[in-house]
């Protein structure tokens, strides 16, 4: 990163500690600082929040905001927090924040340098931003960054085949929580590179891919993304590229100015990027943000897999007693068992849906996980059940108990029917969900 002289500041030491070299970027009321850490003789990054003339009370908001996010955040591709303070010196009040420096040029300082990138190496950049965007994303609550662009966006070590290692800077636009009704909105982001719905105080984690789909369109057109043609808010850069069908429909999925239309998750996109058959599947994307009533989601699945449990383990076990087993005591014990995994089955389905998949963003991934831990836990349930029937119900010759090569199919055979048959209907069950998060 490359930076400017700062004057006197240079002869300062900050909290006694932290002695300024000089200035990778200033902006209101703000500068960012390379400087040397006395202490353990190392280059960290020193940002300043000075009380001046034009200073804004917002502006100390968003840099504690920054603090604390940095502080909960440990990533590889992303500065840690060292240390903040307040500075209070009859040269300067304010606040400051030391983060680690990475020594690495931005993708706009490589820009400017003339360097261009090939759709492989844009792809490769795609995928490394993906990954990064998905660790905030998946945090609680989520981590917005909502400046991403050339200039917040590090690349050092390029080699071979390699793009180079990929880093995430600058979290001093960042959002942990949902703008919420009612309350003061401040729009942060930088334009070219936002999306239309930040432009209006809102962002979600869809807000991030926008800027990220538009800093790969600067870096292959080499042009801001204001500077580019744009119809109905959807930049048109086709003509100034020579991109695959494929790379160019992902950008322009990416960048769709309508939300519905964007990638509903990092994992979606990322998908797609690598596959670009599959977007197909998401031509008609989940509203982000959509939920239903987490009542209506216990009810019905609940419900759902409680009766159609009851019945197909019931008539399962029925048949298990008529042509297999004669000896099972009664069919009403698997009309129990149906009823207990139906009802578990369906307890299961919801607390998973609320807490992981609420709202839904990625249908294929919900229904795998969801039938998979299904057709595991009825199995494996169903297992012990019919195995505790057997031996109950086992001759005992001499002392001794015989399991006979029969039992073991009369065991096995049922049990994976039953998960199996639990899984046909978490499939349902997640599918209704799928359906009813896209009314």
């Amino acid at each position: 990163m490359s930076g400017e002289n700062i004057g006197d500041l240079s002869k300062e030491i900050l909290a006694d500690r932290y002695q300024c070299d000089r200035r990778l970027g200033k902006q209101a009321g703000r500068q960012t600082l390379l400087a040397r850490d006395l202490k353990t003789q190392q280059q960290v990054v020193v940002k300043l929040l000075s009380f001046s003339s034009d200073f804004n009370w917002e502006d100390l908001k968003l840099f504690e905001r920054e603090v604390e996010t940095l502080k909960s955040l440990s990533h590889p591709a992303i500065p840690r927090y060292l240390d903040s303070f307040e500075i209070d010196t009859p040269k300067r009040k304010g606040f400051a924040l030391v983060q680690t420096y990475i020594a690495a040029k931005s993708l706009q300082e490589y820009l400017s340098d003339g360097r261009t990138f090939s759709e492989r190496e844009v792809k490769q950049l795609a995928t490394a931003l993906l990954d990064i965007l998905a660790y905030l994303h998946q945090r609680q609550p989520p981590v917005i960054h909502r400046d991403i662009k050339p200039s917040n966006i590090l690349l050092k070590n390029r080699s071979g085949n390699s793009v180079g290692k990929v880093y995430l800077v600058d979290f001093g636009a960042v959002q942990t929580l949902a703008t919420q009704q009612g309350k003061t909105v401040t729009v942060v982001g930088t334009y070219g590179y936002m999306p239309p719905e930040q432009f209006g105080g809102r962002a979600v984690p869809a807000s991030d891919l926008y800027s990220l789909g538009a800093t790969l369109i600067a870096l292959i057109t080499k042009q801001h993304p204001a500077d580019l043609p744009q119809k109905d808010l959807q930049i048109e850069f086709e003509q100034f590229t020579q991109l695959s069908s494929g790379f160019t429909n992902w950008l322009k999925w990416m960048t769709h100015p309508s939300l519905e239309c964007r990638p509903a998750s990092v994992q979606i996109a990322k998908e797609v990027l690598e596959k670009p058959q599959e977007i197909n599947k998401y031509s008609q994307t989940l509203r982000l943000g959509k939920t239903l009533d987490t009542s209506r989601l216990f009810k019905n699945a609940i419900g759902r897999s409680t009766a159609a449990g009851t019945i197909a383990v019931g008539i399962c076990t029925a048949i298990y007693k008529i042509f297999m087993y004669p000896d099972l005591q009664t069919i009403i014990e698997g009309f129990c068992l149906g009823f207990s995994l139906g009802l578990g089955n369906g307890i299961m389905i919801g607390v998973v849906t609320r807490l992981w998949f609420f709202p839904l963003t990625n249908p294929k991934l919900y229904r795998q996980v969801l039938t998979a831990i299904s057709i595991v836990l009825c199995t494996s349930t169903s297992i012990f059940f019919f195995f505790f029937k057997i031996i109950a119900n086992m001759r005992l010759y001499e002392g001794k108990y015989y399991f006979y090569p029969l039992d073991i199919i009369s065991v096995l055979g049922p049990s994976l029917i039953t998960g199996l048959s639990m899984g046909a209907i978490t499939d349902s069950i997640t599918r209704w969900y799928q359906k009813a998060s896209r009314q």
